[in-house]
């Protein structure tokens, strides 16, 4: 297996242990009668469940491109070592992440989006160096 579809792996446990730790912040917040119940009335959640949504949000907005990388890198048999570390910056980054939205200190949450867009964009060099 690649690298990429070996971070690709690690980073569906992710998103699995993510939908998990968000839905769990949340019902939590809502409180355990309202996470058991029909959940009928909306209510609120508390700013740290919040934010752990809104960077849920974030992470299924990234995820497929860097699924449809790691796959079309696989497939085309494109992968280089330059591919396989923007693996591993996309999924350390989006790790880094959670915490970094959940504590809502300034500058950090970005600081991480940035760095796993970084990530992608490695991914994608590959395709441009060989076409040239």
């Amino acid at each position: 297996m690649t690298s990429e579809l070996t971070y690709l792996l690690y980073t569906v446990i992710l998103l699995i242990v993510h939908v998990l730790f968000q839905a769990t912040l949340s019902d939590l917040s809502k409180g355990l009668g309202w996470a058991l119940g029909p959940q009928d009335e909306p209510r609120d959640q508390n700013a740290v469940a919040d934010r752990v949504q809104r960077a849920l949000r974030n992470f299924l907005e990234t995820f497929p491109a860097f699924a449809a990388l790691a796959l079309m890198l696989a497939v085309t048999d494109s992968g280089t070592a330059q591919s396989a570390l923007g693996a591993a910056v996309y999924f350390w980054a989006r790790i880094a992440y959670i915490p970094a939205f959940a504590s809502g200190l300034p500058l950090v949450r970005s600081i991480a989006w940035f760095t796993s867009l970084g990530g992608l964009l490695l991914m994608i060099l590959p395709f441009f160096i060989s076409a040239t």
